[in-house]
This record gives C-alpha cells, structure tokens and sequence, in this order.
C-alpha cells in the first residue's frame, strides 16, 4: 500500500519551535536516508494520523511530497503522547522501491479449530513476526491458520506461509499458537475450625449422655 503525504521543511529548530508546530496541529519529523541529507520537516497531525491507521499500519509505504519533491519513504520511530493522544514526532526514512528492508508484520488467526469445538483452548503465544521484505511487497499481516490444530497440536513461526520474495527472521520453530486441554480445579472444602471443633465434640457429649444416669426426683415425704 502506497499513500502520499504532504511535508513542508522546517525553517527553524528547538523545542519552542516544535511546540508551536504542535499547537498548529503539525508534526514535528525529519528525512534521512539514501542520498537524502537530514531534513527536519513538519506534517499535518490529522493526515498523519489517517496514514498510519490503515491496514498497513506502520508499514505503510510513503509518498512524502517535500516542497515538491518526491521521497518515497518508511515511517521510523513514532514517538507519541499517550497521555493527550498526539504525535510528537516521526522519523521517515527515504527508501529505494527495489530496496529490501526488516519490518514487523501482525499475525493474523483464521479458520476454526477442530481442538476448540471439542472443549480445548487456543492459547496465542506470538502476536507478530519479523520479516524481510521489499519495501513495495510488505503485507499488511501474516494468516495463522489454524483449521488443522486438534488438542495437543501447536502451529510454529516456520508453519506460516510467507510471501514471495520476503524472508522469515522470527526463529521458525517459535509458536505462535496451539490448543490445550482445558485444567480441571479440584475444588477442596474448607471446615471452618470452630465447626471442626463442634463437630469432634458432639461424639464425646452424646457418649456422656448414654453412660450417665438418669436425673432422680426429690425423695418424697411419708404421708
């Protein structure tokens, strides 16, 4: 996926300056990389935000349009506000189309798992793999699919199928997901120790009571 961007240069530089671009809705960033020279640039948050929020996420391969010129670029440490929701700044870095560079990719679950309808539970070890790919070939994810897993089966990094022309760097014997049998608690009933006492007192009472003898009324008068 290829999306255009436009980018201005930054005539001055600090942090006063890159807080004014802020409170303009701009982002502060800068463009380096292959015969690029560093150029601190700004681009506008909302477009900013649209850009990075596709399918393709971070991944997204760039058309940075910079006072006319054409960069095609990757978007590089992201740096954001979590706090207010904002961009701080981005770091774009100008690419070749032909040029193979090391992304990460979200993996995907599809299918249904025989495992799962019989009562197992699908745990999810890796939520993402690295690969190496041209920049114009990233994929937006990686489908796991796991319409093969029973109970006890697991599908590792290496199960995946990967794009042509990209390479997997994630250790292929990793897992990403499988299906265990569900753990069964034995649940253990807890006698309250004052019960406990009553209860082993209660024997003793009753045993009293049968060896005892029986209460007499008072002797009588003659008449």
């Amino acid at each position: 996926m290829e999306l255009k961007l436009k980018a201005e240069r930054r005539r001055g530089a600090g942090k006063g300056e890159a807080r004014k671009l802020r409170a303009q809705g701009r982002v502060p960033a800068i463009l380096y990389g292959h015969g690029v020279d560093p150029t601190p640039i700004a681009v506008d948050a909302r477009e900013l935000y649209h850009l990075l929020h596709t399918a393709a996420g971070a991944n997204v391969l760039i058309d940075l349009q910079v006072d006319g010129e054409r960069h095609l670029a990757l978007a590089r440490e992201i740096q954001r506000d979590h706090i207010k929701g904002r961009y701080v700044h981005v770091d774009f870095f100008a690419v070749r189309r032909d040029e193979q560079v090391k992304v990460t990719v979200p993996i995907r679950i599809v299918g249904e798992s025989p495992g799962v309808k019989q009562g197992g539970l699908l745990e999810h070890h890796l939520w993402e793999v690295q690969l190496q790919s041209r920049v114009d070939r990233v994929p937006d994810a990686i489908d796991a699919d796991i319409s093969g897993l029973g109970i006890g089966d697991a599908l590792r990094a290496g199960d995946l199928r990967i794009p042509e022309g990209a390479t997997l760097l994630t250790d292929p014997d990793e897992a990403v997901v499988s299906v265990v049998t569900p753990q069964v608690l034995e649940v253990v009933e807890v006698v309250p120790a004052e019960a406990a006492a009553e209860g082993e007192g209660a024997p003793a009472a009753e045993a009293a009571g049968e060896g005892g003898e029986a209460p007499t009324g008072g002797e009588g008068g003659e008449g």
